[in-house]
């Protein structure tokens, strides 16, 4: 972190003995001194000159947008807020490993009484930088090394290659990143990668080596990306007791899809959020521009929270989401909605809800689930304000349903069949959070309205990941 310095307008007076001064002989100019201050905290001030130290590869015209603003200071406080905001613009580019900020009075020929003269003083970041680091996701985790070459032609942008091997997925990926100057939240992204995945619940093996170029940008309170895919998948059996109609969705396909995101997040905190709201849609359209795969399919997630008494949190959710196959095929296993585990409806084994076959699970084209959680301290407080604000008592009741749709049939006839069979649970558990951006859950879990066919962990389940219920 950096500090914002701000100099004197003049140097403190000295006295002493050793001066040979008494302090008694000094006119300590009372009236002079207020006026100073008054000048300082009241009265108009000009920026008259913002200077950017320590430069190397990184060119000047993409940091103009990002500190405009501190020109637009009128007073000194102001000044120093602005330059605070400037600085926070510069770090989020990417490009700098710190920034500090003096504010001192303008000199030279052209130098105002009120004048004041801004420098940030920046170190640029190596060329190239390495980094190696563990990562969770659900309920699995995988160990990420990463090659980063920040700030490539010196206006922001950025080449990542990055390498992960993890307890069910391999990957590995280039991307390129491109920030619009001055507006660092309209970004685009090309990204080239090949993942193999292996999921046990459905006895299946999933190879994809794909392109895919990404558009992000606000709208007022929103965030959006629109997203263009093209990939080629190959599915295969993860074991020779895999069932037929696992074995029937073998082999190869294309598929090339664009997709739009839109997410409005107003939480404190994406992990242990105490209040606010969040809503995710995304819809995405394959088929259309190439491939031999073709559905539409929309989903959604909203979460909203509020605090309580004794510091405990009411949280409730609810997700959902709809695929529709286009032409003649049905849709892929690769493609469905997959529901069951600790981090949507617990008490049920991982994904291990819904239609199957032979013991794999083949995934729905509908599905809900749904959640209320009431989080609280630890009991007696023990840690508070230091380790045990990491821990959270959880209380929750879940429910959901996934199934196949007949689209012949009305919407009042698809709503009858995802309110059958609804499955659920509730049960009690201790939530610890990791950083901010996972969490571990310990739960006693009781599963009710279990189906034939479903597999479910009744008692203890452990859950790690980024995305709960």
């Amino acid at each position: 972190m950096g500090t914002v310095h701000a100099r004197s307008l003049d140097p403190l007076p000295m006295q002493g003995p050793e001066l040979g001064v008494q302090a008694d002989d000094i006119d300590l100019g009372e009236p002079e001194h207020q006026e100073k201050q008054e000048v300082l905290e009241n009265k108009d001030v000009v920026v008259q000159h913002v200077h950017i130290g320590g430069l190397g590869r990184t060119k000047e015209d993409i940091l103009t947008y990002e500190i405009a603003d501190v020109f637009r200071a009128k007073n000194l406080i102001d000044v120093m807020k602005k330059s605070h905001e400037a600085r926070q613009r510069l770090l989020r580019l990417g490009i700098f490993r710190h920034v500090e900020v003096v504010i001192d009075t303008a000199e030279g020929a052209d130098a105002l009484p009120n004048g004041l003269d801004v420098t940030f003083e920046v170190k640029e970041l190596r060329r190239m930088t390495g980094s190696y680091n563990t990562m969770v996701g659900n309920n699995e985790g995988s160990m990420v090394l990463g090659l980063k070459l920040p700030n490539v032609f010196g206006r922001a942008e950025k080449l990542t290659f990055q390498f992960s091997y993890g307890t069910k997925e391999t990957s590995y990926g280039l991307s390129f990143f491109k920030p619009q100057p001055g507006h660092f939240e309209r970004n685009f992204s090309v990204n080239l990668y090949k993942v193999t995945g292996q999921f046990p619940w459905s006895s299946l093996r999933e190879t994809d080596r794909g392109v895919s170029t990404e558009f992000s940008f606000p709208v007022w309170r929103t965030n959006h990306t629109l997203k263009w895919e093209g990939a080629w998948r190959e599915l295969g059996c993860l074991a020779r007791t895999s069932s037929f109609a696992v074995r029937e969705e073998s082999g190869h396909s294309l598929k090339s899809s664009l997709s739009h995101t839109m997410v409005i997040d107003t939480r404190n905190s994406t992990i242990f959020p105490r209040k606010g709201a969040s809503l995710k849609i995304n819809q995405e359209l394959a088929g259309y521009t190439g491939g031999d795969v073709s559905f539409l399919k929309e989903d959604f997630e909203i979460q909203l929270n509020k605090t309580l008494f004794w510091d405990s949190v009411l949280s409730t959710s609810l997700w959902g989401g709809l695929l529709l196959p286009l032409g003649d095929k049905p849709s892929s296993i690769a493609d469905r909605f997959y529901l069951g585990g600790p981090t949507s409806v617990r008490g049920f084994s991982m994904y291990s809800i819904g239609p199957q076959s032979e013991g794999d699970y083949l995934g729905g084209e509908a599905y809900w689930a749904g959640g209320l959680h009431l989080y609280t301290p630890l009991p007696f407080r023990p840690g508070r304000g230091s380790f045990g604000e990491l821990f959270r008592t959880h209380f929750f009741l879940n429910a959901g349903n996934l199934c196949n749709l007949n689209y012949g049939e009305g919407p009042r006839a698809h709503l009858s069949k995802l309110a059958e069979c609804i499955r659920w649970s509730y049960g009690a558990g201790i939530v610890l959070r990791l950083g901010n951006i996972a969490r571990l859950e310990l739960n006693y879990c009781i599963p009710m309205g279990v189906q034939s066919g479903d597999r479910i962990c009744d008692g203890v389940q452990f859950g790690a990941g980024i995305r709960f219920l």
